[in-house]
């Protein structure tokens, strides 16, 4: 399986944002659903066959085995937030502000609209060695796009953390988490909640603006939440969400 990040002409601005009916072969989205039921280890191959309403050798003629459906979610999600992160830093050019802004908020939104995939993320230390290791230098390149961006920025002196590391790692850590809590009838849109990340997120890398409010580019405005909806709640249905972990290292 090629798992490097699409090389693709950068997609226009919208594509980053915009978010249809999530494609999955039915095998895979029967899978996820159930590992985010019951967890990898709670789940059978069994059980994911029949909830396709196939065959054991059936599913199996199209997936080696469980540890290959887990892997192929892990991977086409981590792809998927590369894919927009990129696009969102191609939109922003060279502007190291703009570059961190964009990818935030596509990272956000990603865990905001994807949020069965993303949660799988959880289930990392499922994965076999070789899989574990394909899956973590994805990860890491992801936290590398942004560590890049935030060391351009000290250099312009458009960023004052003096740990840019450990701040580019709370930063992932603070936007994976949308995925265990998000809710589509809670008080906040999925855009209101990643512009308050990205203000957040500006505050954990320094810069100025996110405690004077004075940001030199175009920023989503922080709209009155929203009444929730009777019996909208912040617990994932199905399986207790539990504190997200710590991106672990390769």
């Amino acid at each position: 399986m090629n798992t490097a990040p699409s090389q693709d002409t950068t997609p226009p601005a919208e594509h980053w944002r915009s978010y249809g009916p999530l494609d999955l072969h039915p095998i895979l989205m029967r899978a996820m659903e159930a590992f985010n039921e019951h967890g990898y280890h709670g789940t059978s191959v069994r059980d994911i066959a029949g909830r396709v309403g196939v065959t054991v050798p059936a599913l199996y003629y199209h997936y080696e085995n469980k540890q290959a459906l887990l892997a192929t979610l892990l991977e086409t999600s981590i792809k998927d937030v590369l894919d927009r992160c990129r696009a969102a830093a191609g939109e922003a050019g060279d502007d190291p502000l703009a570059r961190f802004c964009g990818m935030v908020e596509s990272i956000v939104l990603y865990m905001a609209h994807r949020q069965q995939l993303a949660f799988l993320d959880t289930e990392i230390r499922s994965l076999e060695p070789e899989n574990r290791a394909r899956y973590v230098a994805l990860r890491d390149y992801l936290e590398h796009m942004l560590l890049d961006t935030v060391e351009a920025g000290r250099a312009q002196g458009v960023f004052t953390t003096p740990i840019p590391a450990d701040a580019v790692r709370s930063v992932l850590v603070m936007c994976q988490g949308v995925a265990n809590w998000f809710r589509e009838d809670g008080p906040l849109t999925a855009e209101e909640v990643a512009g308050r990340h990205v203000l957040l997120s500006l505050g954990t890398v320094g810069h100025p603006g996110a405690v004077t409010g004075g940001f030199p580019l175009p920023f989503p405005r922080l709209a009155p939440p929203r009444t929730p909806t009777a019996g909208s709640g912040r617990q994932r249905p199905g399986r207790p969400s539990p504190a997200h972990p710590a991106p672990e290292t390769s």
